[in-house]
């Protein structure tokens, strides 16, 4: 498969600090700390990872937070059901920035 990702990079994320280590090991223990239950579930927080992958396009999230959704233990509907509540506030989020282009049209042409 040709594409701009190299799906094999992903096994490589734990190689980020090889050009800066110190940072790396706090985002890592950031990051893990991130994911554990709190007042979310590690279950529900794999969700919201996933839904967020999703707004932000990374392929490597998506490939990584679909697993480990599988792995928590969710099924096809709940995953795509985070996908659509990522899409449905995306749309919202440009459409409500239509106000904006809505008020200047109106001071423009009065």
């Amino acid at each position: 498969m040709n594409t701009y990702y190299n799906p094999d990079d992903l096994k490589k994320f734990g190689n980020i600090g090889e050009f800066q280590k110190e940072l790396a090991d706090k985002f890592f223990a950031y990051y893990g700390e991130t994911f554990k239950d709190g007042a979310l579930t590690a279950r529900e927080k794999s969700l919201i990872a996933l839904a967020v992958a999703h707004a932000l396009k990374c392929p490597y999230c998506i490939e990584a937070y679909t697993v480990d959704t599988l792995e928590k233990g969710c099924d096809e509907a709940q995953m795509m059901e985070a996908v659509h509540v990522s899409a449905a506030l995306a749309a919202g989020i440009n459409l409500v920035h239509s106000v904006q282009m809505m008020n200047k049209y109106k001071e423009l042409s009065m």
